[in-house]
């Protein structure tokens, strides 16, 4: 069979690659070939250098390192060390750069879940409340370390004498803190930390609010947290202070019915501590739904008054701590078992303050609903059939 010249080249080119292969010690998807200057050097060889050859599972065993190190994205990781010709230290470095990089892209997306951490002693207490963008993201061991760094935090800056104080993240951001984790040690500011905990998970951190309670000398602070990932943490968070009026032994029986007043407010979700401490407004805005219900059933104007008069009795019901049924026993009220624990201890016993808190709560967002997904913005409710 006859070959013409240009299959003949084509031939002799293939064997020439082909034997240029098995003499080289590397296979050609296990180098990296780097040119090391921009001209050819005068003899017209190419300088060329290339990275040793790191097997599969060297690959996996380092990406598992990676991950455990930074808690980043198994995507990023990969591409970090990938990026880094495989080596860890490097690709850490270049983790933290590009994630604080990505956390300030994601500050704007809107985070509505997260966690409240606590802390306290019998005195004081102080609650915190850090989002992030999925729950997924709040069961993670970094977010959750770092959202009881700065309930321990709030509580230590708590100056003395202030029994009710609600705060924002500008109190804390720029205060230092000292974090022991695997992933994350070292002393920085509060504001840093939260940046670096945001590149970590990949999503929007946010330290939102807090509020700091306590009572006085002859009082105790109680609290319930509500679906807790691990104790000091929860979504729902009850506090209340139980205040005497003068010393008592009886502590353990004062700190039990507080915890069980703090359970209620959590599951009935007061207003007001008392009557006569609902607003005017609210109390006003009632009383015109109620005449207006009442003025329906077509009653005499004394008939009328009698319904709105019982049905504001049911409104303070609802709303008003004290006149609540109590959690515990329905078949009285949160203001008979303080009388009943006065006499108990043998010192009137009064509630000083509460607080009740919620993840997410009066952060706006809409729901785009498709098959299998929900994407959360803010202050619209869309429902798209498909």
């Amino acid at each position: 069979m006859a070959w013409g010249q240009g299959a003949k080249r084509s031939i002799l080119g293939l064997l020439f690659r082909a034997q240029q292969q098995t003499a080289r010690p590397y296979s050609s998807s296990a180098f990296q070939t780097h040119q090391l200057s921009t001209h050819v050097p005068q003899d017209g060889v190419f300088l060329r250098r290339f990275s040793s050859e790191v097997s599969s599972s060297e690959q996996m065993n380092l990406i598992k390192q990676l991950r455990q190190r930074t808690s980043a994205p198994i995507k990023d990781v990969k591409a970090s060390l990938v990026a880094c010709n495989w080596d860890i230290d490097a690709a850490q470095k270049d983790l933290r750069k590009r994630g604080v990089a990505l956390a300030a892209k994601k500050s704007s997306r809107t985070a509505a879940e997260g966690l409240l951490a606590i802390a306290q002693d019998d005195k004081r207490a102080a609650v915190v409340e850090l989002n992030c963008e999925t729950d997924f993201v709040a069961r993670n061991d970094v977010f959750q370390y770092l959202a009881s760094s700065l309930a321990k935090m709030a509580l230590s800056a708590q100056g003395p004498g202030e029994l009710f104080m609600p705060f924002g993240p500008e109190l804390l951001e720029n205060m230092s803190i000292n974090l022991d984790h695997p992933n994350l040690s070292g002393e920085t500011t509060v504001q840093n930390a939260v940046t670096e905990v945001a590149a970590m998970v990949g999503e929007n951190v946010k330290l939102r609010r807090g509020f700091m309670l306590s009572t006085t000398a002859h009082g105790v602070v109680s609290s319930y947290m509500h679906t807790c990932p691990q104790p000091g943490m929860g979504r729902i968070a009850g506090l209340v202070t139980l205040e005497a009026e003068d010393s008592i032994t009886l502590l353990d029986a004062v700190k039990s019915v507080g915890s069980s007043i703090a359970m209620q407010i959590v599951a009935t979700k007061p207003l007001f501590l008392s009557k006569e401490l609902v607003s005017a407004s609210a109390l006003e805005n009632e009383r015109e739904i109620l005449r207006t219900q009442a003025e329906s059933s077509g009653k005499s104007q004394m008939a009328m008054d009698k319904m709105v008069e019982g049905r504001l009795r049911k409104y303070f019901e609802e709303v008003v701590l004290m006149e609540q049924k109590y959690v515990l026993n329905d078949n009285t009220n949160v203001k008979t078992v303080l009388n009943d624990l006065s006499k108990e201890v043998g010192s009137k016993v009064t509630i000083g303050n509460f607080i009740r808190m919620e993840v997410g709560e009066g952060i706006e967002r809409y729901n785009i609903f498709v098959p299998s997904h929900v994407i959360s913005i803010d202050k619209w409710v869309f429902v798209c059939d498909v």
